[in-house]
């Protein structure tokens, strides 16, 4: 497995392969400054997770046929206890969101291992009384994914896993994912991106595949290292590109698990949307909305600049009662988050608000 994708890597280009890396680099670069947003509001975060809770269910459910909006997706799951599950959207929403809750709230306690994905999928079926006898259980017959026309024709897109051998390929498949994310040879978003696109070729559950593999990808994300996935939804930007999407799965798969298979344009979309997901995080932290991301002192320092042009950090000391290395630390908050320009060095720094037109 881990021979396939180095020569699939090695099948790509060299110019293609330097702009993949060239995305991940700019992904590792945000990873890295994330890591260093303790000081964001806890409460405000736990609001904003909430909410990717219900825009990443909507979304990931109308990737595969579901036609609830985000409105009603929130109602839904407001409701889910007192809720009569009747329709085939409903329940996939209410299955699909208490997943994607577990694994916001303790991805880091989450041991990846064939069980765990067993038992996320009978979760993700929970509320499905049809797929009752198939909740967390590989698939007992062949399941071709298939294509329709308008007029109703059939096209075979491509034949997963026999049944009787998709225990030992998901077994071979989570053992080489998990030695690759440990020993660290291949970077880890080559690693997810492959994984799931073995798993999706496996297919291996009757029914629920592709939002299993979007669970997952978050899942493997956030333990990697890539923190930020809970308040940023993967999946409404996988809806936003679904054609783009499909073209770069059904590329891949054309040649099965061939170590020959055609990956740049997949590992191109897939680092592709989690360029995205920065861009789209960086521009709600540096919007209107980002005051109540804001620690109390970031929000007071903030408020000192409707009295003062410029301040320091001996003014933000004083005003706030706090000691000068606090001060220095919510100063350089603000400039991480880009919401204060420094001015000067050493005694004589300062600091002013950063305008829309500026940058640091």
């Amino acid at each position: 497995m881990s021979n396939h994708l180095i020569k699939r890597l090695q099948n790509i280009p060299g110019g293609a392969l330097t702009a993949i890396f060239s995305k991940i680099a700019k992904i590792d670069e945000f990873k890295g400054w994330w890591k260093g947003a303790s000081q964001l509001n806890p409460q405000a975060l736990g609001r904003l997770k909430r909410s990717i809770v219900v825009t990443s269910t909507g979304a990931s459910t109308r990737i595969e046929g579901s036609h609830l909006t985000d409105k009603e997706v929130e109602r839904l799951l407001k409701g889910l206890r007192t809720s009569k599950l009747t329709d085939r959207d409903s329940q996939e929403v209410a299955g699909y969101a208490e997943v994607l809750q577990t694994v916001f709230d303790s991805y880091k306690d989450i041991p990846f291992s064939e069980g765990l994905i067993l038992q996320f999928h009978s979760q993700l079926l929970k509320y499905s009384e049809k797929d009752k006898q198939r909740r967390g259980k590989y698939k007992s017959a062949p399941n071709k994914v298939v294509a329709f026309d308008r007029a109703g024709g059939e096209t075979v897109l491509f034949n997963p896993t026999a049944p009787h051998l998709t225990p030992s390929e998901m077994r071979d498949l989570i053992a080489w994912a998990r030695a690759e994310l440990k020993n660290g040879d291949l970077h880890p978003i080559l690693v997810i991106a492959n994984f799931i696109v073995e798993f999706l070729a496996i297919h291996p559950f009757h029914d629920g595949n592709g939002r299993l593999s979007r669970i997952l990808t978050n899942l493997l994300l956030a333990k990697a290292g890539y923190s930020y996935m809970p308040y940023v939804s993967l999946e409404k930007i996988i809806e936003d590109h679904k054609t783009e999407y499909y073209i770069a799965l059904r590329t891949v798969q054309k040649d099965g698990k061939s170590p020959k298979a055609e990956m740049a344009r997949w590992l191109h979309f897939f680092v592709d949307v989690m360029v995205r997901q920065i861009e789209v995080l960086n521009g709600f932290l540096q919007s209107s909305f980002s005051d109540s991301l804001l620690s109390p002192n970031q929000q007071r320092t903030l408020t000192l600049f409707e009295k003062h042009e410029e301040i320091s950090t001996k003014l933000v000391a004083g005003h706030l009662k706090i000691p000068s290395v606090t001060a220095k630390q919510v100063l350089n908050r603000l400039l991480e988050l880009k919401l204060v320009k420094r001015l000067g060095a050493g005694r004589t720094t300062r600091y002013r608000i950063l305008r829309k037109d500026e940058s640091t």
